[in-house]
C-alpha cells in the first residue's frame, strides 16, 4: 500500500506493476510456509493456546482448516492493499461485504444447518474469501489502472527489497502482538470453559468496535501519496482529521460496549455465563474503543512515512512490556477477574500514544 502509493505520488506509475509482481511472489511463498505450519502442527497449536480440554479436538479442526485455505486469506489482504494504495478504498469494502454475506449464510447452513460446528464455521470464511478474491481479481482486471502489470514482473526484483524493508518490522510487530493475544486467550483458558467462551464472544466485538480504527489506519498509510508528492502538511492534517472521526465514532462504541455489553453478547451466545463473562471482559476493554482512535491514526501517518522500524518498537513495548505482563498478572491473582485481564488492553495503548507522540515531536524538531 505505501510503496504504490508513494511511486503514484511521485509521478512514477511504470514502476508500480514490479512491485504487485514481487509481492505475489513473496506472499506465495510465506502461505506456503503458513499451510504447512498450521496443517501440520494443528493440535500442537490447540494445546499451546491451552484450549480447554473439551474443545482442543475442534479447535485443532478449525486450524487446520483455515491453514489449508491460507492462500485465499492472503491474496485476499494482497489485493486489497492494491486497491488502498491506488486510493481506492470503496473497493475492499465491497470485499468485505461480499466476504461477510456468504460467510453469514455459510455458517448458518454448515453450522446451523448441517451443525458441522468448528469445521462448518472455518469452511464457511474460507470459502467466502475465496469468493472475495475471485471477485477482487475480476475488478482489478476490469478497472483502468495507471500502471501495466507484465509476465516479467513476477519474480523476485528490487522492488521486493524495498517492500521488505517497509514491511517486515510491521510484519515482526503485528506477528508478536497476535501472539501476544494467543497468550491472553491461553490465561483466560486457564480460568475454565465459561470464562474462555466469554472471551471468545467478546472478541467477536472487539473485531466489530476496532474496524473504524483500523481502516483509518490504512487510510493513513494510503495517505503517503502526499509524501511522495512532497506535501507533507497535507499528510499531517490528514492524520489529525483521522483522530478527530476516530474519537467521535470510539466515544460512541465505548458507551455502547460499557453500558450494553451483555446485549451484544447475547447475540453471539445464549448461556448466561457466557454472556456475563463477555460482558465482563468488555468492561476492562472498553477504554480502548477510544484510545485506538489516537493510536492507530498515528501508526498510519508514521507508516506512510516510511517509520516502520519506529512503529515495530513502540508496538513491541506496548506488547512485551506491558499488554503480556499486565494481563499475566491479573490472570494469577486470586479473584481474576475478566474485566482485570480486559484492562491491559487500553494501558498499553495508552503508553503506546505518550511514546508516539514524543516521536512525533521529536520528528518535527529535527525536520
Amino acid at each position: 500500500t505505501v510503496l504504490i502509493a508513494r511511486h503514484l505520488g511521485e509521478k512514477k506509475p511504470e514502476q508500480i506493476g514490479s512491485v504487485i509482481g514481487g509481492a505475489a511472489i513473496v506472499f506465495t511463498a510465506i502461505s506456503v510456509g503458513l499451510f504447512i505450519v498450521m496443517v501440520c502442527f494443528a493440535h500442537p497449536i490447540a494445546i499451546l493456546m491451552q484450549a480447554p480440554a473439551e474443545a482442543v479436538e475442534l479447535t485443532t479442526v478449525y486450524i487446520r482448516i483455515c491453514g489449508g485455505g491460507i492462500f485465499f486469506i492472503v491474496a485476499y489482504n494482497l489485493l486489497s492493499a492494491i486497491f488502498r494504495g491506488l486510493g481506492d478504498s470503496k473497493s475492499p469494502l465491497l470485499f468485505v461485504l461480499v466476504a461477510c454475506i456468504i460467510n453469514v449464510f455459510g455458517d448458518l447452513i454448515l453450522v446451523a444447518g448441517f451443525h458441522m460446528n468448528a469445521a462448518g464455521a472455518a469452511i464457511a470464511t474460507i470459502f467466502a474469501q475465496a469468493i472475495s478474491v475471485v471477485f477482487a481479481v475480476v475488478l482489478l482486471i476490469k478497472k483502468e489502472l495507471p500502471f501495466k502489470i507484465r509476465k516479467k514482473d513476477f519474480c523476485l526484483n528490487p522492488q521486493c527489497k524495498k517492500f521488505l524493508i517497509i514491511g517486515l518490522p510491521l510484519a515482526l510487530q503485528e506477528f508478536l502482538t497476535q501472539m501476544s493475544f494467543l497468550a491472553l486467550c491461553a490465561f483466560v483458558n486457564r480460568l475454565g470453559l465459561e470464562a474462555s467462551s466469554g472471551y471468545g464472544v467478546a472478541c467477536k466485538i472487539v473485531n466489530f468496535a476496532m474496524l473504524v480504527p483500523s481502516a483509518l489506519m490504512q487510510s493513513m498509510a494510503s495517505f503517503s501519496q502526499n509524501v511522495g508528492a512532497g506535501k507533507s502538511k497535507r499528510a499531517k492534517r490528514s492524520m489529525f482529521t483521522g483522530i478527530g472521526v476516530g474519537l467521535v465514532v470510539g466515544c460512541f462504541v465505548f458507551a455502547l460496549v460499557f453500558l450494553k455489553g451483555d446485549v451484544l453478547s447475547g447475540f453471539f451466545s445464549t448461556d448466561a455465563d457466557v454472556i456475563q463473562n463477555g460482558f465482563a471482559y468488555l468492561k476492562g476493554f472498553a477504554p480502548e474503543t477510544i484510545l485506538t482512535a489516537v493510536l492507530f491514526s498515528m501508526i498510519g501517518y508514521f507508516n506512510g512515512n516510511d517509520k516502520t522500524l519506529w512503529v515495530m518498537t513502540q508496538g513491541l513495548i506496548q506488547t512485551l512490556l506491558v499488554r503480556l505482563p499486565m494481563a499475566y498478572i491479573m490472570s494469577i491473582q486470586p479473584n481474576a477477574s475478566l474485566t482485570k485481564i480486559g484492562l491491559a488492553a487500553p494501558v498499553s495503548t495508552a503508553v503506546g500514544i505518550m511514546l508516539n507522540i514524543g516521536f512525533y515531536v521529536y520528528l518535527n524538531r529535527k525536520k
